[in-house]
């Protein structure tokens, strides 16, 4: 999913709300974690974007968790990653590898999302609680390290 001009736009708009410019920066952040497909560790964003300080890196991220444009995605591992918020990416849940840390984004089907919206029913029942959303993430091993402990 590459950063669309509706994309830059809305995240414009919500920098601007926070009085926050959205510099230069800021865009080859916005572009870099919406043509990755998966959230990203810092790392992961300076080696995509050479050209980005580290120290800048870790600041704009922060503001841009501020200003509701990305979301901290919690992996199996001590690394932080992220990437656009829902409503910028669209909706989709992760599946991470316990063994590598990898984290990739999965485009839920029709069936996957009546099966959650029926459990979360449930839950929410059974707890009294009002559910409002939901993100689910599942943990396994990826390809390449179920295929390395073959």
């Amino acid at each position: 999913m590459s950063a669309s001009p509706s994309v830059h736009e809305q995240v414009a708009l919500r920098l601007a709300g926070l009085e926050q410019r959205y510099t230069p920066m800021r865009q080859a952040l916005v572009a870099t974690l919406a043509d990755a497909g998966r959230p990203l560790s810092i790392p992961e964003i300076l080696a995509s974007n050479l050209e980005l300080p580290q120290s800048s890196a870790y600041r704009n991220v922060t503001t841009l968790i501020e200003a509701g444009v990305v979301r901290r995605v919690t992996g199996v591992d001590d690394h932080g990653r992220f990437e656009l918020a829902e409503e910028l990416a669209g909706h989709h849940h992760h599946l991470a590898c316990g063994q590598c840390g990898t984290v990739e984004d999965v485009a839920p089907s029709p069936r996957l999302e009546r099966a959650m919206a029926e459990a979360a029913r449930v839950v929410a029942e059974e707890q009294g609680y009002e559910v409002t959303g939901h993100q689910f993430d599942l943990v396994g091993r990826c390809p390449a390290c179920r295929q390395a402990a073959d």
